[in-house]
This record gives structure tokens, sequence and C-alpha cells, in this order.
């Protein structure tokens, strides 16, 4: 696809390559990665199997795992039999061979749940931040959300054992600081300095991490005065919140925040599609529309959230706006080759770059 028009978005559209990893020349993630892939196949089929109420489900599972264990043993012989060998895409055929057994949103009762669940703990959480008077502190405790939010991830099974539990018990479990990488200070600084016309805030999962994380730390910048868009997913993938499930949200949001009910009315809030089908982001296969209406608004931060969209992706990315990547690292064999321990936090922030400078 041409890169059109996206010099407000990457700093070089041409040499931009969005995976972290490259699986054809590292052997020990590849090897990692290709055996992972593999154990989480009966995840998937067991999560497909609890559907009671549909007679074929077994043996669509079934053929989807047929499916998606025989991609990975093709791979194993050729690692370009399905394309350059990235975990994006290693994600991408997951889901492929998923839809081609009709399981189009296996997720989706589940993304529900999750969410008016975590809508009905909303009100409280904004009273929480509301109540903490020093601005520093308060960015702390929305960023902390943010990341304690992203622990509720169904595609990563080392938060098996808090997926039922709340945002409390995630801030528990994250690193403390200093994380990992810690951008937080020049955040700070940077908050202090500017305010942001409008942020492109790209979105993870549905539930706690949506509503208790994002939606905070959303409502935090509008009452700065930058405008967001919301960027979601087009078509379903794990628990990732989609743009059409995300709308409801807001709705749902607007009647219990008077400033998320205003800032929607008004076009300071608005929900977008970002075209993508996969868990991760490819910024060169977001929609024109989106691209369009980013630089039509002056977008001058972009927000990545997740592993998916800031850790397997873009990580390195070089972003032609001011950035901040935000994702805890859920897996235990990437944190020990980042360095750091299982729930390791990725709070990347960096200043546009000088030479994009007007």
């Amino acid at each position: 696809m041409e890169h059109f028009g996206l010099s407000h978005i990457l700093c070089e559209p041409d040499k931009y390559s969005p995976d972290t990893l490259d699986l054809l020349v590292d052997d020990e993630a590849r090897e990692y990665w290709l055996n992972t892939c593999e154990k989480l196949v009966d995840k998937y089929v067991n999560f497909a199997l609890t559907r009671k109420d549909d007679p074929t489900i077994e043996i669509r599972a079934l053929k989807f795992k047929t499916c998606y264990v025989e991609a990975l043993k093709e791979i194993r012989v050729n690692p370009l039999a399905h394309g350059h060998l990235t975990i994006r895409l290693l994600l991408d055929i997951n889901e492929t061979c998923l839809r081609a057994q009709g399981f189009f949103d296996l997720w989706k009762q589940q993304k529900k749940y999750e969410n008016d669940t975590a809508l009905a703990q909303l009100a409280s959480r904004l009273a929480e931040i509301d109540a903490i008077l020093d601005d520093s502190h308060k960015w702390i405790a929305l960023c902390s959300g943010v990341l304690a939010g992203n622990m509720f991830d169904w595609g990563a099974q080392a938060v098996t054992s808090i997926l039922d539990s709340g945002l409390y018990e995630a801030l528990e479990k994250i690193q403390k600081r200093p994380w990992l990488c810690d951008g937080f200070d020049l955040w700070l600084n940077k908050l202090q300095n500017t305010v942001h016309h409008c942020a492109a805030v790209f979105v993870d999962n549905s539930g706690v991490d949506v509503v208790l994380g994002i939606l905070p730390f959303v409502r935090g910048l509008l009452l700065r005065g930058t405008s967001v868009m919301l960027c979601a997913n087009e078509w379903p993938a794990l628990n990732d919140i989609t743009n059409s499930e995300l709308e409801s949200v807001i709705q749902s949001a607007s009647l219990i925040c008077p400033i998320i009910a205003a800032a929607s009315a008004s076009g300071n809030l608005v929900v977008r599609s970002n075209g993508q089908r996969g868990p991760c982001l490819d910024l060169r296969t977001i929609t024109i529309d989106l691209a369009t209406e980013m630089k039509m608004r002056g977008v001058d931060l972009i927000v990545l959230e997740g592993m998916g969209r800031a850790l397997h992706t873009n990580l390195n990315a070089c972003l032609a706006v001011d950035s901040l990547k935000l994702a805890v690292v859920k897996n235990a064999w990437l944190a020990e080759r980042l360095g750091g321990p299982l729930f390791s936090v990725i709070f990347k922030y960096e200043d546009k770059p000088t030479h994009m400078m007007p």
C-alpha cells in the first residue's frame, strides 16, 4: 500500500517497520514464539467449547486447531511460508484460522460482561482520581491505572490468575517505579509545559483496561483542553475492543461522567476505526479516513497502549509527533530478553523529533 500522507504520523514512512523482533534472523525468539503460539491453541479451543448452545462448536474448534498447528509446522520448515515472520504475523494467522471456522468474535459475550462490570466501577474510580489534589500524583495514578488495566488481556497466559480480579489487584502486580523503561518524569515535564491540541489514543483490551484505565486517562487530557481520538480495531481480535463496542462504552460512560458526555457531544472526544484486524498495529495500514482526520484535527500526541501496539510493534518506531508508548510485559521470556522481571513496565515518552519541528 502507498504510504498515503503518513508524514504527519511517521518520521520516515518509507523506512518504517512496525515489528520489534524479526523472527527470521532471531533463532531463539522464533523457536520460543512458535512453541508459545502452539501451546496457546488449546486455550482458544477450551474457551470456544464453553459455548454449549452450538452443536457444531466441537468440530469447528478442532478444525481451527488443525489449521493453526499445520500453519506453525509449515513455518518451522519454511519461515517465509506465510510472509516475513514476526509475532504480528503469527497472531494474524491465528485470527485467520479462527475466522475460517466461523469464530469471528470468540470473546464477544465476555467483552460485554467485562465492559458492563467495569462501567459499574467507573464513577468511584473517577472520584478517587479527583480526590488527588497534587497534579503529579494525579498523573502517576492515571498512568498506573492504564498500566494496571492493561493486565486484563485474554491473550496472555501469565495473567490468568488476575482476569477475575480488579484494578487494585493488578496495581499490586505491576512493577513499582523505577520502571524498566521509565519516561514518566519526561511525560510529566511535558504536561507541565505544554497543552497538546489533539491526542490519538490507540486502545487495547475491553473491560477494566479501556473503562478504568484509558477513560480516566483520556478524561485527564480532556480536562487540560486536549481533544481525543480513540482509535480501536475494526475487526474483533482476542478481547481487544472494537470501534463499535467502544462507541457503546462511551455512550454508557457519558451517563456517568459529565466531562466525557460534554466532550463526546461537542466532538472533542470521538471514536474511530484504526482499520486493523489483529492485536498488533501497522501504522501503514490504518484507514485513509483516519490518517486524513488525524491531520485535519492537528494530532500532536499519539498514545499506543498494550503489548501488541507498543511492544511487539512500534516500540522503536519514530513517530512524527510527541508519543507515549505504554505496556506491561506479560510474558516472562520477553521480560527477561528486555532485562526485567515479569510484569515489567514500558512507559516510553518521546518528544516530536527536532528535525520535524516547524
